[in-house]
């Protein structure tokens, strides 16, 4: 319990551009784990270790390493995770906070909350991840700290509390103050930044200092009794050590995000940053238990974090790696893991042996005998596994929650130069599945193509740039599709009859169901039993449902996915001899094919959230350029000096939109796009794209 009590895993999350990997570079250095610091230009971060990330500047694959940090005389192990900012790569991001226990949000000065930041805060609340904000590029042109501050509470609803203030700002940011110790850190125009000076806070700021050092004990003694009580007696005499306990306590609870500043790029404020680290983000005993349910039951079951306990674990991602193998990444929850054991994944009800184990340090491995509860390593060995999978014991089986991913929506038909190539290219994109739960292969009927669907432009050209530097390959693509989905809007009472009664082993079943369209903000089969009497016997009911669920993933317009709907069981039959659990996933299928042509289905097309930022005089161009585009305007509203326009957009309206925003505003605009939801196509638009039937089949 002591060495788990000293552990932190953590990850920084950030909108691109915001200095995550420079910050992450900063970190490595002071702790000691890297001797030299890299810089994103240069192309030479420990933390953007593949090509492409070099090339491009921007972190694509999140990235682990383990450091340590020592705070009030006690020595912390850290495992780090960066995240990547874009949001083509988001799925990392939640794959990322799924198994972690803290985060850093990371926020850039001038642009402030930017749209990325949104989206990993939210997932970082849905994970219930607490988190220590750090304002970043306190030296750049137009930083305001307490601006952001206050953006952050009212974007993210959150209650971010300042625990520091800088001293100076742009080129004249010297250092910051604390506001629990009431120290000032200031850091010598040096090249390693390694040294920093500890004095009294500049009489300048001594009211400023005052005021806000109030603010953080009144947000405290709101959340905290412990604290209210010395606070109401006399504020003056509140211990920094009392503060630094509630603050914890608040902070593990995400009732207050303290806010620390800096700017990594200059080598300022990253030590303070570890000492928040380890002082207020949580270790994995703060955890207490994790809670999951029985594979096969609906029963609640809990695990200490406890490396005594049964053996837990999950799986966040696949690493095919040339020389190793198979790489299932894995945070252990609870019990101890070895080499050489035998464990079962959860989905399968397979078996594996664990052949190695390491620990994850960038793109190197460490060799590992054991790993424990609060552990995130690498294991070598499993087969049928996936992103998500819950590992445990045969003997003491459990299954936690899995993680959610979005839809891939965005997709290019691709084909090689040739049939060798075309087969070496299938099967590297089957390698790319394992590792990328956002990416789809597909089959388009029509044209007979396939087509690779994942979250945006960027997502697949780095997939796809990857296999042919790394094969040798030359990927032909043809124009960006769009991945529509189906929906039924007609309720429909029918039977469907399957029957094969020639003798011998004949096949013979019946049912009577409805179809009953559900609104289109829903998703998935909604399966309803029904049936009253004897008629059809119980054990043939999941077979029903099974085909209902595999029938739903080919519609009858353009054999895309029907999105949701529901289905009442209400009668059926079977034959004694000839009736089989297969029978009745094929009638259900059967049946749903007749009943959906009486259903009248209509298209839905993926909608996107657009946020665009950009100086008011181009305001008026880029709204009328959205609405030609069957945009919505949602919201229009000042950042600082730029206009910002949120509006949803369909899809299919927007291949190519960064170059025409960049022409529009003289490439001073930019914009933001993340899948919203999938809403209908009005119906004339419908008829061309059937008549086009340049659809995808996902």
């Amino acid at each position: 319990m002591k060495r788990l009590q000293k552990l932190r895993n953590i990850g920084i999350m950030a909108h691109v551009d915001a200095g995550k990997t420079t910050a992450t570079e900063r970190i490595l250095f002071y702790t000691g784990m890297i001797h030299k610091m890299g810089n994103v230009d240069e192309g030479n971060t420990v933390m953007d270790k593949e090509a492409i990330e070099k090339k491009k500047g921007i972190t694509i694959s999140s990235a682990a390493v383990t450091t340590q940090w020592s705070w009030q005389d006690i020595r912390y192990t850290i495992n780090l995770v960066d995240t990547p900012g874009h949001v083509d790569f988001t799925a990392e991001v939640e794959r990322a906070l799924r198994v972690l226990d803290g985060a850093i949000a990371l926020f850039c000065a001038s642009a402030g909350v930017e749209p990325q930041s949104e989206k990993a805060w939210q997932q970082a609340s849905r994970y219930k991840v607490p988190r220590i904000c750090f304002i970043n590029k306190m030296d750049k042109i137009g930083a305001d700290f307490l601006a952001v501050v206050a953006e952050s509470n009212t974007k993210l609803e959150a209650k971010a509390v300042p625990i520091q203030l800088p001293m100076g700002a742009e080129e004249d940011f010297t250092g910051v103050v604390d506001l629990i110790t009431l120290q000032a850190y200031t850091w010598p125009q040096q090249e390693d930044g390694k040294t920093y000076e500890v004095t009294a806070i500049p009489p300048a700021m001594q009211e400023e200092v005052h005021y806000w050092r109030n603010h953080l004990l009144e947000q405290l003694a709101g959340e905290d009794l412990i604290l209210m009580e010395q606070y109401l007696e006399n504020p003056n005499e509140v211990s920094v050590s009392t503060i630094q306990e509630a603050l914890r306590r608040a902070t593990l609870a995400q009732r207050i995000f303290p806010v620390l500043c800096g700017t990594a790029f200059k080598k300022k404020g990253i030590q303070p940053l570890l000492d928040a680290v380890a002082a207020y983000l949580p270790s994995p005993v703060d955890q207490v238990q994790v809670t999951g349910t029985h594979p096969e039951r609906e029963e609640a079951i809990v695990r200490k974090v406890d490396e005594e306990e049964a053996f837990a674990g999950l799986v966040f991602k696949i690493v095919a790696d040339d020389y190793m193998g198979k790489m299932s990444f894995t945070r252990i929850y609870a019990g101890t893991l070895r080499v050489g054991e035998t464990i079962w994944n959860m989905r399968t009800g397979q078996k594996g042996r664990i052949s190695k184990l390491f620990r994850i340090v960038s793109n190197q491995y460490v060799s590992l005998e054991v790993a424990q509860a609060g552990d995130i390593c690498a294991i070598v060995g499993l087969k049928e596994v996936r992103t998500g999978d819950t590992l445990a014991t045969k003997e003491q089986p459990i299954l936690l929650e899995a993680i959610q991913f979005p839809v891939p929506v965005f997709g290019y038909a691709i084909e090689a130069r040739n049939q060798k190539e075309m087969a070496t290219l299938m099967a590297k994109l089957k390698r790319k599945l394992e590792e990328d739960p956002t990416l789809r292969l597909a089959y388009n009927d029509q044209t007979g193509q396939q087509v690779l669907l994942g979250m945006g432009e960027l997502h697949l050209d780095v997939v796809l740039e990857k296999i042919e530097a790394e094969n040798d390959l030359v990927v032909q693509k043809g124009k960006p599709q769009v991945s529509y989905r189906e929906m039924l809007t007609k309720q429909v009472h029918h039977k469907a009859t399957l029957k094969n009664q020639n003798g011998g082993n004949g096949q013979f079943a019946e049912i009577v169901f409805e179809l009953i369209p559900l609104p289109s903000d829903k998703e998935g089969l909604v399966f309803v039993d029904e049936l009253k009497g004897n008629n059809l016997p119980r054990e043939f009911v999941p077979f029903i449902k099974k085909g209902f669920l595999q029938a739903m993933q080919q519609g009858i317009l353009t054999g895309s996915p029907v999105n949701a709907l529901e289905v009442r069981l209400l009668d059926g039959k079977s034959h004694e001899e000839d009736s089989h659990g297969y029978d009745f996933t094929l009638v259900a299928q059967q049946g749903f094919r007749e009943a959906a042509l009486q259903a009248v289905a209509r298209l839905m097309e993926p909608m996107m959230k657009v946020t665009i930022s950009s100086p008011e005089t181009y305001v008026g161009a880029i709204i009328g350029d959205l609405n030609r585009r069957r945009g919505v305007i949602q919201a229009l509203a000042m950042e600082q000096s730029w206009q910002q326009v949120q509006a949803l957009v369909p899809l299919a309206e927007l291949f190519g939109y960064i170059t025409t925003i960049r022409t529009l505003s003289a490439g001073r605009a930019s914009a933001h796009l993340v899948f919203s939801h999938y809403a209908l196509v009005p119906e004339q638009l419908q008829e061309t794209i059937l008549q086009e039937r340049n659809f995808v089949k996902a």
